[in-house]
């Protein structure tokens, strides 16, 4: 397990610095000089035609601070995501496989537990720290001590309820940038009106440029903000749901695969 949690610190640690140096180099590279351009063209068309309507750019949307901090938490949130969520998928792979081999209408007594166990300490070591097996190992050394069913009943719930709050806990980062990036707009919004305040003199003298662009700071990095952060909510609560089953169905596997098969004599 300790194992496990190095390799996922390293995942996401380079995830971070990785995702940081990608969008920031899309942004140096493209967003702002694209909006630069596009602000240009603009300014140029409404100084010659009093009549031309400005249209609106995606560059010019998503080109402040705010939104490109949005873009690096929320993509980072979303590698830890699929990270995640294909170990939870890798797991899932260990309920269609035959990890006890009982056919229907065998007992299982408790001397019978070690020869059981055998064939579960035969897997890879990656696959025996996952849920399913540990699970069944407790179930089997349980009934092996105790030769009490419904202990290890109690012994196999309380081995998922723990594993429900370690992934519970996990997800404590993905739910800080959650809160995090529309608070980041937020900040933009704060930021833009503050911007937009301070150049209220230009506005009474006639010229009101200062005014709508530091408005429209305000107003874009509220809406990045807002949509990125649907979109990172989705994706964690399809997670969370893929981890429930999982332990859900973990249980019911050993429900149905082993201790129904117990018997004590």
């Amino acid at each position: 397990m300790q194992d496990s949690y190095s390799t996922e610190f390293i995942y996401q640690l380079f995830a971070l610095i990785i995702t940081i140096i990608v969008v920031h180099a899309t942004y140096v590279a493209l967003v702002r000089p694209q909006a630069e351009a596009f602000v240009a063209y603009e300014t140029t068309q409404t100084r010659q035609d009093p009549d031309y309507v400005p249209r609106r750019s995606p560059y010019v949307v998503v080109k402040d601070y705010e939104q490109e901090t949005c873009f690096i938490l929320v993509i980072w949130a979303l590698a830890i995501i699929g990270y995640k969520g294909v170990a939870a998928v890798r797991e899932r792979r260990l309920l269609g496989m035959e990890l006890v081999p009982l056919s229907e209408g065998m007992s299982v007594l408790p001397e019978d537990t070690r020869e059981l166990g055998r064939h579960i300490q035969g897997l890879p070591a990656r696959l025996q720290g996952a849920l399913l097996p540990r699970a069944l190992m407790v179930a089997l050394h349980r009934f092996a001590s105790t030769h009490n069913i419904q202990d290890v009943s109690s012994a196999v719930h309380g081995v998922c309820e723990a594993e429900s709050e370690r992934l519970d806990s996990e997800m404590s980062m993905i739910r800080y940038i959650a809160w995090a990036v529309p608070s980041i707009g937020f900040i933009g919004t704060v930021r833009g009106i503050g911007d937009a305040l301070g150049q209220a003199h230009k506005a009474v003298e006639g010229d009101i440029s200062g005014v709508t662009a530091s408005l429209g700071v305000a107003f874009n990095s509220t809406l990045v903000a807002l949509l990125l952060s649907i979109v990172l909510m989705f994706a964690l609560h399809q997670l969370q749901s893929l981890q429930e089953r999982l332990i859900l169905d973990s249980e019911d596997y050993c429900d149905q695969r082993l201790i129904r098969h117990m018997r004590v004599r």
